[in-house]
């Protein structure tokens, strides 16, 4: 069984989640306006394009942000990290072990 994340590392990630959610939702926003404004195909197509997109992406809004608890904070940090929501120094701040716990989730040797 996974350990639980330590409460100084609890305490970092709660700092960032905010941070973090509205890096994703920018991303998402950014491209729904390029999905929404593309002249190259008709007004029914880009409507079509906006909803795929926001339906892919809600996915995993939700599975990386959703019910966010101490159990699952290794697996949604790695979440986090993998869409590159979460920069180098940020997660510097987390503990080695942490660090290593997501490195595992994620399959990144490096971390």
């Amino acid at each position: 069984m996974v350990r639980q994340i330590s409460e100084a590392d609890w305490r970092i990630l709660r700092q960032l989640e905010p941070i973090a959610r509205d890096r994703f939702c920018d991303r998402i926003l950014s491209e729904v306006v390029g999905r929404a404004t593309d002249a190259t195909v008709g007004s029914h197509e880009r409507y079509l394009a906006v909803y795929r997109l926001l339906e892919k992406r809600d996915r995993a809004l939700s599975d990386a942000f959703d019910g966010l608890r101490r159990s699952t904070a290794f697996l949604q940090l790695a979440r986090m990290r993998s869409l590159g929501l979460i920069t180098e120094e940020e997660f510097a701040r987390f503990s080695p072990e942490t660090r290593q716990v997501v490195a595992v989730f994620s399959g990144d040797s490096q971390a």
